[in-house]
């Protein structure tokens, strides 16, 4: 039985790392990497991917959702097709599923490589 993700996003397009995510790293942490969605950002850190998921009407609530990669089990990378334009990335964690779409432009091989890099040496 295939359990359903239980985060689901859609990056759209590489962005500049947001400014207030200094705040959130801890001592030798640091961004590598930001993506946008519609509203909400995706930071992959040195240590871990967090997810700024903005909230109501306004975008003024924000959840923080943060993934230390010494937590993903196992991962796997999609590279789009011809008619499949999306790629994707899926997390198996002991939390859950999570699933992320990279749309057209994103290099799907250079998040796989970020990835593997950090859970294998997390260890």
């Amino acid at each position: 039985m295939e359990t359903a993700p239980i985060l689901a996003w859609t990056l759209v397009q590489e962005c500049p790392i947001p400014p207030d995510v200094q705040g959130m790293l801890v001592q030798g942490e640091q961004a590598v990497a930001a993506y946008r969605t519609f509203r909400d950002v995706a930071i992959f850190t040195s240590m871990r991917l967090i997810v700024r998921d903005a909230q109501g009407m306004t975008g003024k609530k924000v959840e923080i959702y943060s993934l230390p990669y010494s937590r993903v089990d196992m991962w796997s990378s999609e590279n789009a097709g011809t008619l499949d334009w999306n790629s994707e990335l899926e997390l198996w964690t002991r939390a859950g599923h999570i699933k992320v779409k990279l749309g057209k432009g994103i290099d799907v091989r250079r998040l796989d490589n970020l990835i593997s890099y950090m859970v294998l040496n997390s260890r």
